[in-house]
């Protein structure tokens, strides 16, 4: 790194993590109309600094939910262009009472910084628009840059995707490469790049029987209960051995070559301290594979949320009217999402005993699974850039996770994706005490500033 790039970090990063902090105080939950005004409030921010930044344009783009913060600097048109996509969006931050700390009243401990999307995904997204900041103000930066910042990440990225389907707005997103993250590394001490994401289908489920809630004595064991059935019927989406039972799930699902598996037996990981970290005594999962295969490689499905009945204080012997779930899928390469919605449709509705309705919404049903093409200049610019900063070469791992917008970037802007995150799996995303370390923070900017330079030199 160049001598005055380091310098100006040093002497601004007290600055850096303040306007960091500013930024996570803002409650921007997508998923909550209650907090629309914040989630707005949220993108004039990243506009806001991303044209201190020294960015060209920077502008809010109106969708039909959240709006898009776009910005962009040209250096030279003959240059390459990369485009930086984020999320300025968080999940929900209950249960309130197991934060140690306010959610949205960012602190720092033992370096680092707790609060609601200080990993997922603000403080990845901010520390790419320090880096620009950083590169301009050095006269540094060597190649175009692009910004996508997007508000509804974590509820589907509706406004996204229809966004996506203007073939105006495609053009204006053209690059030569698109730089994410909003995924992991193993360790501060081992850099690791994500060369694939699963797909997602998320679905809710509402199952009918009576028409109103009945008395559990009078009706009880003569009226079929929904909770039970419904209870019942997600049971039947797996076997004994793990193994989804929806006819025709695996289909597509490829067998892993076993090279590949070998691969990713050589990531380091310690059983005993997976199982530690998470409270478990033991780990579950599809017969036949091991615990990284199961989230890396292999589809799953899991209930998110199940409800119906009385759930408050006290007794109330009822028999409930409906039975609710929530429901996620993971998917793997080749396995198409909207086969899958149609394909567990059929078979869950036919779980159903006569007498039993079943509703089954999709609430974002056409996301693929992702795969990087480990060949491309921009992931060899990214293996270049932490070997500079972190001094050790990055292993590359799939990530169970999901980015549902990148397999649609993917497909319509036909260009290469680099997942450079620089969270941990001990962030606690999407769970109470969530954070990001103050030294992944700054190393972040320090690699997303060696990526624009190998990338720049190896694409000449």
């Amino acid at each position: 790194m160049a001598l005055a790039t380091k310098k100006y970090i040093e002497t601004h990063q007290d600055r850096f993590l303040d306007e960091l902090m500013d930024f996570l105080r803002i409650p921007s939950v997508s998923t909550s109309k209650e907090y629309a005004t914040e989630v707005h409030k949220a993108a004039a921010f990243v506009k806001q600094k991303l044209s201190e930044a020294g960015a060209d344009k920077a502008m809010l783009i109106d969708t039909q939910g959240y709006p898009l913060v776009y910005a962009e600097k040209t250096v030279d048109a003959s240059l390459p262009t990369v485009l930086v996509y984020g999320h300025y969006d968080v999940q929900p931050a209950d249960p309130y009472e197991l934060w140690e700390t306010p959610p949205f009243e960012p602190v720092v401990r033992e370096n680092k910084i707790y609060a609601r999307g200080a990993s997922d995904d603000k403080g990845q997204v901010y520390l790419h628009i320090k880096a620009l900041e950083t590169m301009l103000a050095t006269q540094q930066l060597p190649c175009n840059i692009k910004f996508l910042i997007e508000g509804e990440e974590e509820s589907g990225s509706e406004g996204l995707t229809r966004f996506l389907e203007n073939q105006k707005n495609v053009a204006l997103l053209q690059s030569d490469a698109v730089l994410v993250s909003d995924t992991t590394l193993l360790s501060l001490e081992q850099p690791s790049l994500t060369i694939g994401l699963r797909g997602i289908i998320y679905l809710e489920i509402e199952v009918t029987g009576p028409n109103r809630d009945l008395h559990s004595g009078v009706y009880g064991g003569a009226v079929g209960n929904p909770i039970n059935i419904l209870c019942q019927m997600i049971a039947a989406l797996q076997d004994e051995h793990h193994r989804i039972t929806i006819p025709g799930f695996y289909d597509r699902v490829a067998v892993l070559p076993e090279q590949d598996r070998q691969a990713l037996a050589k990531i380091p990981f310690v059983l005993s301290d997976y199982q530690n970290a998470l409270g478990i005594k033991a780990v579950a999962g599809e017969h036949g594979y091991s615990t990284l295969e199961r989230t890396g490689i292999r589809p799953a499905l899991d209930i998110n949320g199940i409800w119906g009945g009385h759930v408050g204080e006290g007794g109330k012997t009822v028999l409930p009217s409906k039975a609710h779930a929530k429901l996620s899928m993971r998917l793997v390469p080749h396995q198409e999402a909207r086969e899958i919605v149609t394909q567990f449709t059929k078979y869950f509705t036919a779980l159903a005993p006569k007498g039993i309705t079943v509703e089954i919404r999709v609430v974002h049903g056409n996301s693929n699974a992702v795969v990087v093409n480990a060949d491309s200049v921009a992931l060899q610019a990214a293996i270049k850039a932490f070997e500079e900063v972190w001094a050790r070469t990055p292993l590359l791992t799939k990530d169970g996770g999901s980015i549902p917008i990148i397999s649609q970037f993917k497909e319509v802007l036909d260009r290469d994706i680099v997942l450079m995150g620089f969270g941990l799996d001990s962030d606690a995303i999407h769970s109470p005490n969530e954070h990001f370390g103050v030294a992944n923070f700054f190393k972040g900017i320090d690699t997303v500033i060696a990526f624009y330079k190998y990338f720049t030199s190896l694409h000449a």
